[in-house]
Parts: C-alpha cells; sequence; structure tokens
C-alpha cells in the first residue's frame, strides 16, 4: 500500500496496487483460416499474446478479460493489418479486415 497525504485538507489517501493475477489462459495459440489457406501460431503469457502466421509475419496482440468467460482479443502486424474477436468455453473466433474467419484454441 501507498499512503499519501494532502496538505491542503489535512486528508490520506490509501491506494492499493493492482494484483498480478489475470483470468486470461497463457499457453500455445493455434488458429486456422476457416476458408483455408493460412494459419497462426504463437505464445501468449497472460494479456501479451504474439503470433507468426506462415509467411513468418509477426502479429502482436492483448488478451482482454470481458467477465462471464469472456475474452477480446485484438492483433496488429507490421503492415498494420488487424485481426480481432471474442472467445467462450467453445474456442475462439478472429475475424481479419477482409471478413475472413479464423478458429483457434489454446493448449
Amino acid at each position: 500500500m501507498v499512503f499519501r497525504s494532502n496538505a491542503t485538507q489535512n486528508q490520506g489517501m490509501i491506494y492499493r496496487r493492482k494484483q498480478g493475477s489475470t483470468s486470461v489462459p497463457s499457453g500455445y495459440y493455434r488458429f486456422e483460416n476457416v476458408q483455408g489457406g493460412g494459419t497462426l501460431f504463437g505464445f501468449g503469457t497472460g494479456e501479451f499474446v504474439r503470433l507468426r502466421d506462415e509467411y513468418g509475419a509477426e502479429w502482436n496482440g492483448t488478451a482482454e478479460p470481458q467477465g462471464d468467460n469472456v475474452i477480446r482479443y485484438r492483433f496488429c502486424n507490421q503492415q498494420g493489418k488487424t485481426i480481432s474477436g471474442m472467445s467462450d468455453s467453445s474456442g475462439i473466433l478472429l475475424r481479419d479486415e477482409r471478413g475472413n474467419a479464423w478458429r483457434g484454441f489454446i493448449e
């Protein structure tokens, strides 16, 4: 805890540090394009995920818990392309800028 005092009003404020644990699972991610022709794979630790595609391009992203076992994923690469989507208890579904669907899971 950090204690700070306000000299003008003689009041103290107590701040708690955020706990380090998250509800986002860590592990090996694997996605396949539903229409065929592409894969994304990589590793994620907590809210940070790094993927590579079949061409070697790197995709950096975040996993944000939304509550009730739902997680929102957002990824972008060096060319500015984006992929985003949601997960629930059945798996992960992402869509890219062209509307292609990517299905995946965490091992």
